[in-house]
């Protein structure tokens, strides 16, 4: 007979192998998986609590089916609360009184340069000055008068002689002329000449001759305005320009408050796109005193709105009164 070989011997062998083999990826798997894992817990910072912190830490795990676990530096900051700020009493008052004198002056302008109750920009005496009777009219120039002689003795001079016999009156009069303009305000001065004209283009009155006082020496500065202003469909009556920049320039001032006074004012009463005021002038307290230059002009601008916005439109303005040349 034939030998027949052991089929089922090796069978078995070839099946032992295989598992030693899987066996053995098992093995090795495992081992990778526990390298991992003390590889992640190694500093220890993430290790394993045990014993009664243990039991306290699965109490608190989350089922990792319906939330998975977050570590706790995830967790999103919560938003600070907003402190009620607390309203005081005064505070209340003041509001309230704030409101009623808003309610009381509708005649008031809201700019700080414009008042529409009788005084544009009023000094502490423009007041008492604009609602004198004749009888304190007269005491005013009495006193006045008395000042002028008093300066005319402290500089050496005789008042009594005939050239300075009525120099303390004529000089009271000349200086309530030259400051009249704190008695005058913008809504006599316009009268209502606003119209709507439908008209967008560039207005400008030049060459506005204007006078006005030095407040730091008490001597004059004289020179020329030029006004100019875009219309938002209404002009304003162009004798009013002149008479506005008048009103700015009696008072005791410097150029460049004039220049802006005279720019706010007229974008105050007009609302037009914008307003540009240009003044040149001459400063006797330069020229009479001090560095004595004579030929020296002083130059000031005040742009709003739409000339201080578009730089085509300012240079527009400044070669039509020949300042850009």
């Amino acid at each position: 007979m034939a030998h027949t070989p052991d089929t089922s011997s090796g069978a078995e062998s070839s099946s032992t192998a295989v598992n030693g083999l899987k066996g053995d990826k098992r093995k090795h798997k495992s081992r990778d998986l526990s390298k991992k894992r003390s590889r992640d817990h190694g500093d220890g910072k993430n290790a394993e609590p045990s014993g009664p912190d243990a039991a306290h830490a699965m109490r608190e795990r989350r089922s990792s089916i319906s939330k998975p676990a977050r570590d706790f530096r995830d967790k999103p900051e919560p938003a600070p609360k907003k402190k009620k700020r607390k309203i005081s009493t005064a505070d209340t008052l003041k509001e309230e009184a704030a409101a009623e004198e808003a309610a009381e002056s509708s005649t008031r302008s809201p700019s700080p340069v414009i008042d529409f109750d009788g005084l544009s920009r009023p000094s502490v005496g423009t007041r008492a000055r604009l609602e004198e009777d004749e009888a304190q009219r007269e005491l005013r120039l009495t006193k006045m008068k008395g000042a002028v002689r008093t300066l005319l003795e402290c500089i050496g001079e005789d008042p009594d002689r005939e050239g300075l016999l009525a120099t303390p009156e004529r000089y009271a009069k000349a200086m309530l002329y030259f400051t009249k303009g704190y008695q005058e305000n913008v809504r006599d001065i316009v009268n209502g000449a606003i119209f709507q004209e439908g008209h967008n283009e560039m207005v400008i009155v030049k060459d506005i001759e204007v006078f006005s006082m030095c407040e730091h020496h008490l001597v004059p500065f004289t020179g020329k305005m030029h006004i100019g202003y875009i219309p938002a469909n209404a002009v304003i009556g162009i004798s009013k320009l002149p008479r506005i920049a008048e009103m700015f320039a009696r008072r005791l001032q410097i150029q460049e408050r004039l220049t802006k006074e005279v720019a706010n004012a007229v974008m105050e009463v007009l609302q037009p796109q914008g307003v540009a005021v240009v003044m040149e002038s001459s400063h006797l307290c330069m020229v009479m005193r001090g560095v004595q230059k004579t030929s020296s002009t002083t130059i000031t601008s005040c742009v709003l709105g739409c000339f201080e916005r578009k730089e085509k439109t300012r240079n527009e303005f400044l070669s039509l009164i020949g300042v850009n040349r």
